[in-house]
């Protein structure tokens, strides 16, 4: 009974949601189209497994996705912890000091865990997928995720560090959207749509809930800084870098092509 309860209110709340989006769909069926909808049964049936699916993703972020985040967050900033890392690399030893240096592991776990949760990202998949389908396999599918995976992983590192020495966001996303900016009027055409779409794909079902939580353990954890303010702001980075990457991506497949045409 325990478990039922949150999830029945989680099914009931996740109903609402998604209600004015059913009825929106069938007041333009019936009323504007002038059709019965096909397959109504179906339809319905779907509609209800959509609200279990998401009423279960909504408890698993709750339950796990979170917590986790959160408590890695808290770990790597213990400082016992912290001071180990300092001495590690031979940071001087102040009581109750960090140098921004000493959150390496931090930085290397953001890192690691933009790459992973990128790579499994579902609508990454199915973009690249299609990329590669429709460009006829000039965009290759593994190398347009892994340029994807390398954007959102420095964007979250970058982030981080944002957090721990507390500049102000707003520095690295402006000079992240002149680097864009100038990346893309060099890039090839082809390429530029694709980059700005993978931009928003990255920021989806897998990697919103742990960038967030790590953010917000981050910004609770390290000594000066307000969740509110410093929490937040790491979604940013993970849309932003990834267009980056994969123009970068692009002008590095576009140079070695002619490179190789030269040698021929």
């Amino acid at each position: 009974m325990n478990f039922l309860s949150p999830l029945l209110d989680v099914f009931l709340d996740t109903f609402w949601d998604v209600l004015p989006i059913a009825l929106i769909i069938v007041f333009f069926q019936l009323v504007v189209i002038r059709k019965k909808l096909p397959d109504a049964h179906r339809v319905i049936i779907g509609f209800f497994y959509v609200l279990l699916g998401m009423t279960l993703f909504l408890i698993g972020l709750e339950q796990a996705l979170f917590p986790v985040g959160r408590l890695m967050a808290e770990q790597l900033t213990n400082p016992e912890f912290i001071k180990e890392a300092q001495a590690v690399i031979g940071l001087p030893m102040e009581e109750g000091v960090f140098d921004w240096r000493a959150y390496y592991w931090v930085y290397i776990f953001a890192f690691a865990i933009g790459a992973s949760t990128t790579i499994a990202e579902p609508a990454l998949i199915a973009v690249a997928g299609k990329a590669a389908q429709i460009s006829g396999g000039t965009i290759s599918n593994w190398g347009l995720r892994i340029a994807v995976a390398l954007g959102v992983a420095i964007g979250i590192t970058l982030g981080c560090f944002r957090i721990v020495t507390g500049t102000p966001v707003h520095y690295f996303i402006i000079v992240g959207y002149v680097l864009v900016v100038l990346q893309t009027l060099r890039a090839p055409k082809a390429i530029i749509p694709l980059a700005y779409d993978s931009g928003g794909v990255t920021t989806s079902t897998v990697t919103v809930p742990l960038v967030t939580a790590l953010g917000l353990g981050l910004a609770e954890s390290v000594p000066g800084r307000d969740p509110m303010i410093d929490g937040f702001g790491l979604i940013a980075f993970a849309s932003l870098f990834p267009i980056a990457s994969v123009l970068a991506y692009a002008q590095l497949t576009e140079y070695l092509a002619h490179r190789k045409e030269k040698n021929y």
